[in-house]
């Protein structure tokens, strides 16, 4: 097993790291394959956006409303983010199966205690290796990254239009972008990003 120490973390690649507490986030909860067995693919985007905050907050210095201004999301929902620490969530680790939704202070808890482990140094590239993929056969998790990418720093709510200027010609598992917003359930206006990646997770599975 190799680990990555922290002198590899020193360069910000924002995205990049957002993805390693992301994915340490799934190994800290069992792993790619638990998401599935506990049928909490809508846990997803929620992790990703919490994931997003920590790195914004503890790499670039970004205040909680500058996170919610970059996020597109409330500063309660930043705030609700960060209201969790890492001793209560390692407490509820075992509870985690029995939720059906994951709440923002929850997923915050997780990628704060990710961040941890991560800094520590305590990553095995062969456990990212093998989480990105398997969530890219479930996920095809460089989708919503391009997502997140394309409307950060816009504001929400987002009207239908605005969401088709900057997805333009995104296609996402075999569905082009005017299929998807086209789509009788698809509402003409998105709350925030994590309602974004939701709805069209449940679009292209539908």
């Amino acid at each position: 097993m190799v680990i990555l120490g922290k002198d590899e973390i020193k360069e910000i690649d924002v995205d990049t790291l957002a993805m390693r507490v992301f994915l340490k986030s799934l190994e800290l909860i069992g792993g790619p394959r638990k998401i599935i067995e506990y049928r909490k693919l809508t846990w997803i985007p929620s992790l990703i956006e919490a994931s997003y905050a920590v790195v914004f907050s503890e790499e670039m210095r970004k205040s909680k409303e500058e996170i919610a201004e970059i996020l597109g999301i409330t500063k309660q929902t930043v705030q609700n983010i960060f209201r969790t620490g890492v001793d209560a969530i390692k407490e509820k680790i075992t509870d985690f199966d029995k939720s059906k939704e994951i709440k923002a202070h929850t997923a915050g808890g997780l990628a704060r205690w990710a961040y941890e482990e991560i800094k520590k140094g305590n990553e095995s590239i062969n456990f990212l290796q093998s989480a990105f993929q398997q969530i890219s056969d479930i996920f095809e998790i460089s989708w919503p990254i391009e997502v997140l990418r394309r409307i950060k720093g816009h504001k929400f709510p987002m009207e239908k239009k605005k969401v088709k200027d900057l997805l333009g010609g995104l296609k996402i598992e075999n569905k082009t972008l005017e299929e998807i917003l086209n789509n009788k359930n698809f509402p003409n206006t998105i709350d925030s990003p994590s309602h974004l990646l939701k709805i069209i997770k449940e679009i292209t599975h539908g």
